[in-house]
């Protein structure tokens, strides 16, 4: 089983940057990916970005050039650095592990933040 806590959410002005943390905790040796979510109200949950264990990483068309993810594998923590902040940026932003292993079984998931909030002002 994987926890994922989700933190640095908050209110931005146009503009202004913020960046967001999530930790992973559990009973896993490895997770194949980590990535950030984000829904607004009334809307589906979307990709942001996402990076394997070995670095790659996807972005929306949203965010490109303006996000950045990484990643901290010794530490079981992913990272979103959000520059150049949007309005339509504004929504719920969660965290999400899959590719989940254990010693016991094959690599499952996805798994889950309780989400953070990130509101930006124009």
């Amino acid at each position: 089983q994987v926890q994922l806590v989700e933190s640095g959410g908050g209110l931005v002005q146009a503009g202004g940057s913020l960046r967001l943390s999530c930790v992973a905790s559990g009973s896993f040796f490895s997770i194949n990916v980590m990535g950030w979510y984000r829904q607004s109200p009334g809307k589906q949950r979307d990709l942001v970005a996402r990076v394997t264990s070995g670095g790659s990483t996807n972005y929306a068309d949203s965010v490109q050039g303006r996000f950045t993810i990484s990643r901290d594998n010794a530490k079981n923590t992913v990272y979103l650095q959000m520059n150049s902040l949007k309005p339509e940026d504004t929504a719920v932003y969660y965290c999400n592990a899959d590719g989940v292993r254990t010693i016991y079984t094959g690599p499952s998931g996805p798994y889950w933040g309780q989400g953070t909030q990130v509101t930006v002002s124009s």
